[in-house]
């Protein structure tokens, strides 16, 4: 899911408020990003194209963790008292001021570490969903929709490499199908009744 922070390579990221999330209906609007700017501030942008702009379902855990969330934030906000910036963001400070992207790349890079895993940047969790997905089968079009892209081009482009795995499982599973291990040699080939 993308957060209301800006990667450190100053590409915005896209901006996630409570009123862009429908709980109910799994949806989460994707319409704004945060950028920090020449001196170091955050600003809210609109999205880079209006492919960008978009409508995704989201998974049930992840609504559940966002209900969640939302219960811990509503507690800050009460501890907070007039501390607290109501800036309407999903993920915020204590204080309810946006995140800064070095503080998540330290937490995230904190996870990783200890979960044993291999460090990776906060991004390429983007496009670990996107393989994955290719992965289970979900047409590429609908890829496209998830991640915002403007044309269909930039996901195939983006994700060959992915394609051409699938494309060699295929092929090798449509092999075995086509020439099946045969112990014995009177037995005529599975495919052969196939025209």
């Amino acid at each position: 899911m993308n957060l209301n922070v800006v990667r450190v390579a100053n590409e915005p990221l896209q901006l996630l408020h409570w009123d862009d999330l429908d709980l109910n209906a799994g949806t989460a609007s994707i319409r704004r990003s945060l950028q920090r700017t020449r001196t170091g501030g955050l600003i809210q942008l609109p999205t880079k194209t209006r492919a960008s702009e978009r409508r995704i379902a989201l998974p049930t855990e992840c609504l559940h963790s966002l209900k969640e969330h939302r219960e811990r934030q509503d507690k800050e906000r009460e501890t907070a008292g007039t501390d607290w910036n109501d800036s309407g963001l999903v993920f915020t400070t204590p204080t309810g001021r946006p995140l800064d992207p070095a503080n998540l790349t330290r937490r995230f890079h904190s996870f990783l570490n200890r979960a044993g895993l291999r460090r990776i940047r906060f991004h390429d969790l983007r496009h670990s969903t996107a393989t994955l997905l290719l992965e289970q089968g979900v047409d590429l079009v609908v890829i496209k929709e998830l991640l915002g892209h403007s044309h269909i081009g930039v996901t195939a482009g983006v994700y060959a490499h992915v394609r051409l795995r699938l494309q060699r499982q295929a092929i090798d599973t449509l092999n075995g199908a086509l020439c099946p291990v045969n112990d014995d040699p009177d037995d005529p080939p599975a495919a052969a009744g196939v025209r």
